[in-house]
């Protein structure tokens, strides 16, 4: 999502909540169809540019979609069947599928009308996201608002139906919820999660140094690991991971945003047997300093030659001084030969020019066709701002940004105190061949296995407390912001569209 700018353009295109008319029948119907399983393909490309320029404002605003239980005056007793999504088990209990059933029993199919606007999130590239109530039950969502004309206008059609097909498939901690999709005659709205703790880009330029520890960004890499590797074995490439697109719910947890640069294709997710003799030497993967350090040009460090699971030991069976029993080294020689899970779409291409300058992956500057290699390269640049306050390849343009993406090698700032593993894991997934890159065969279970995250327990990584929890939402401040700056006599505004409360005016670019 781009930043919300101080003032609107003079071209802007309005929309006031209360001219809007809502009809059951729109002009332009988004309706899509719901996609049922990751084998499904999808043939459509985009074949505009949907490059974004990255910003620092310290001040920004982005949109914040989260899981937060911001939700007080549901009735129990009016929810007579608890409709929670019954393919969304991680959701099962959101106490807003109750509120929505509510809503829908009582009134029909969810409307604008039933929704107060309170506060502008942020905006993108197809629509504006909105902080919203569900009137008369408290619970607070994110509204993602289009305007219909526009996409059409602008071509943007398909990523939106894109993007909707994408929400309906997901269901994991750290991916979104889509709670419903509705229609106006000039509007499509998707209903998603709101974040309390807005996203990392601004809480970044709040560390000190503006950038955080590498405690902390392990944290938030792990999450966003986990997220990629889900979004890989449902079909989708997610193509544009940033700070801005990171958001951070209510709890401290991490959830990735804006899907309409996603691309959908084909997994076939499979299980492999490990080996147990590595397959490579010990010499040609490193993690020692005469390696990361950039006077290094031995082969081995320069171009690393295995980014095999098995070339990184699990913490478990790391090697000892003192010599284990002969059962205990059974037994990890037994659990080291377990098969593992591989759901990378290796087969994904696409040759569309789309993601933020700084994040681009080389291959899609050059315009050789990319896969699913490129969020491994994206995840590479991630890291290297989380824990350095910037992007190894910006220059002062967007033309020398490209350049130095495809041209200039891999430098760290002078005097980064960052572990050795880190460096190394930034190293090995921004290789600029997508074939040689950490994780292009295997994906996610390649990089988990990297020393870098060695003291992540992936199966408790819910349970573990994030290095900063955000302040709950003040609803009566929202209110009262809300109230001072509605107009006091509108004219326009119907006896209808006044006594449902105060509202706010939609708008695109």
């Amino acid at each position: 999502m781009s930043k919300e700018p101080k003032n609107s353009p003079s071209g802007s295109s309005t929309l006031s909540f209360q001219d809007l008319s809502i009809n059951s029948s729109p002009s332009t119907d988004l309706s899509v169809s719901t996609v049922s399983g990751s084998n499904n393909c999808s043939t459509c490309k985009a074949s505009d540019s949907g490059i974004e320029e990255k910003e620092e404002c310290e001040g920004s605003e982005k949109t914040s979609l989260s899981s937060s239980s911001y939700c007080y005056s549901v009735d129990p007793n009016e929810a007579k069947v608890r409709t929670f999504c019954p393919s969304k088990p991680h959701k099962a209990n959101d106490i807003r599928w109750d509120a929505i059933q509510s809503v829908k029993a009582r009134d029909g199919d969810l409307s604008l009308s039933h929704f107060r606007l309170l506060k502008k999130l942020g905006f993108g590239d197809i629509g504006s996201v909105y902080l919203a109530e569900l009137r008369g039950m408290g619970c607070l969502f994110a509204v993602k608002v289009m305007d219909k004309g526009m996409l059409v206008g602008r071509k943007k059609l398909i990523r939106a139906q894109t993007e909707r097909e994408i929400l309906s498939l997901l269901d994991h901690p750290f991916l979104p919820t889509l709670y419903s999709h509705f229609e106006t005659e000039k509007l499509s709205c998707l209903l998603m999660e709101f974040c309390s703790g807005g996203d990392l880009h601004i809480l970044r330029q709040r560390q000190s140094g503006k950038h955080f520890s590498e405690q902390a960004a392990r944290f938030y890499a792990s999450e966003v690991l986990l997220s990629l590797e889900y979004l890989h074995m449902m079909g989708v490439v997610y193509r544009d991971l940033k700070p801005e697109n990171v958001l951070v719910r209510e709890d401290g947890h991490i959830m990735l945003s804006d899907f309409d640069l996603s691309l959908r294709c084909c997994v076939s997710p499979r299980l492999v047997k490990s080996t147990n003799e590595p397959s490579c030497t010990a010499t040609s993967y490193c993690i020692q300093q005469s390696c990361i350090d950039p006077s290094c040009r031995l082969p081995a460090c320069v171009e690393p030659t295995c980014f095999q699971p098995s070339c990184f030991k699990p913490r478990l069976f790391n090697s000892s001084k003192t010599s284990k029993p002969k059962t205990e080294r059974t037994n990890a020689v037994s659990l080291d030969s377990r098969p593992v899970l591989i759901v990378e779409p290796t087969a994904a291409r696409s040759m569309s020019f789309v993601g933020t300058h700084e994040y681009l992956a080389p291959e899609i500057i050059r315009g050789d066709g990319h896969g699913s290699a490129v969020d491994w390269w994206t995840f590479g640049i991630f890291l290297y701002e989380l824990l350095h306050g910037k992007t190894p390849f910006k220059g002062n343009g967007n033309r020398e940004t490209l350049f130095n993406v495809v041209g200039q090698s891999l430098k760290f700032p002078e005097g980064s105190n960052i572990s050795f593993a880190a460096k190394d894991l930034i190293r090995g997934l921004l290789v600029k061949d997508p074939q040689k890159r950490l994780g292009y065969k295997r994906g996610a279970t390649e990089i988990k296995q990297h020393p870098f995250f060695e003291s992540i327990n992936w199966a408790l990584i819910r349970g573990i407390h994030p290095p900063e929890i955000p302040k709950p939402v003040d609803l009566s401040f929202l209110n009262q912001t809300i109230k001072s700056t509605l107009p006091q006599n509108d004219k326009k505004a119907s006896d209808s569209d006044r006594s449902s409360g105060p509202y706010l005016d939609f708008e695109f670019f």
